[in-house]
């Protein structure tokens, strides 16, 4: 019972200190003199990733790689599935394709990398080094790019940043908001790590099925909370600009940063499936955001639905499900 216990609570601390987190960060951030485009780049997009980081790093240590790559991975399934679903059912996701199509591309791009690499069985040390160093020239070269430029992306970026500024603070406060909410993640990560693997041992299931539903929806709450008030305001823009530029940092950040720290070898179940899931949907988004076409409703149920078979799949179990269908 405890370890149920442990995953709620450990939820809550997720949703929460992410909140408090990426609202504090952002005030410090405005107070520093960095630009509503810098924040929106890289403050509101590491501090939605941040779950996804301290659970995956927090598994890493742990020697649990398939909880810290299926946290990923199943993250960025759900964020596409379930997060854009859920919100295309809300409100038609409408977005101006120039502002997201380079984002769009560089996140596939880092995808099939990512599941190149998989398929050598371990992100290593030197492949977590280079995931990280092209996310750093990419965004260095975006922000150089969209600096003083009034593109569609830059303008994105921004009002990125501008969702999170809605309550004002001063400097002290917004330190204290920024390490209370940090604490808040790295508690409810461990608490989050330590349930999510005593009920797959209780369950007799590998870990890394736990981590691609269970685990991943938890770490994708603070993207959804978001993405779902963005689209009540009016602004789904914004909803799918957070749900490509969390992807892209769950791969380049936080399976390349967590890999620099302890290298992860990838279960052949996720080498097999849930990858090639991942890259699916990714192309999905991609090819709806390519020919400038909108979410709507039905695309909403259509996701949902897809969200809803890939975790039945899990619970019925990978290897029963493809035997189904060969």
């Amino acid at each position: 019972m405890m370890m149920y216990v442990e995953v709620v609570i450990g939820f809550v601390l997720l949703l929460g200190g992410a909140e408090f987190l990426v609202r504090g960060a952002v005030q410090v951030a405005a107070k520093l003199g960095l630009s509503a485009l810098l924040i929106g780049m890289t403050v509101v997009a590491f501090g939605t990733s941040a779950p996804e980081f301290v659970v995956s790093l927090e598994a890493g240590l742990q020697g649990l790689p398939g909880i810290a790559l299926g946290n990923v991975v199943g993250s960025n399934i759900a964020n596409i599935l379930l997060i854009l679903g859920a919100t295309a059912l809300l409100a038609p996701v409408v977005v101006d394709t120039r502002a997201v199509i380079r984002d769009g591309l560089m996140v596939t791009g880092a995808t099939f990398v990512f599941l190149w690499m998989g398929y050598g069985g371990v992100i290593t040390r030197p492949y977590g080094i280079v995931l990280v160093t092209l996310l750093v020239a990419y965004f260095a070269r975006s922000y150089l790019k969209e600096r003083g430029d009034a593109s569609a992306s830059a303008h994105l970026h921004e009002r990125e940043a501008d969702e999170f500024q809605d309550l004002k603070m001063n400097t002290g406060l917004a330190w204290l908001v920024v390490a209370g909410g940090l604490a808040a993640v790295i508690y409810g990560a461990r608490l989050l790590v330590d349930g999510g693997s005593a009920i797959a041992r209780e369950a007799g299931v590998p870990e890394e099925v736990i981590a691609l539903t269970l685990i991943a929806f938890g770490t994708s709450l603070p993207e959804l909370a978001a993405s779902t008030v963005a689209a009540f305001r009016g602004h789904t823009d914004v909803a799918i600009g957070n749900v490509i530029g969390s992807n892209l940092f769950n791969i380049m950040a936080v399976a390349g940063g967590v890999a620099v720290v302890t290298p992860l070898s990838v279960p052949g179940q996720m080498i097999a499936f849930d990858m090639w899931i991942m890259m699916a949907v990714t192309l999905v988004v991609l090819a709806y955001l390519a020919l400038g076409l909108r979410l709507t409703r039905r695309e909403g149920v259509l996701f949902l639905g897809a969200y809803g078979l890939y975790v039945a799949a899990q619970a019925y179990g990978v290897d029963r499900t493809l035997a189904l269908f060969g």
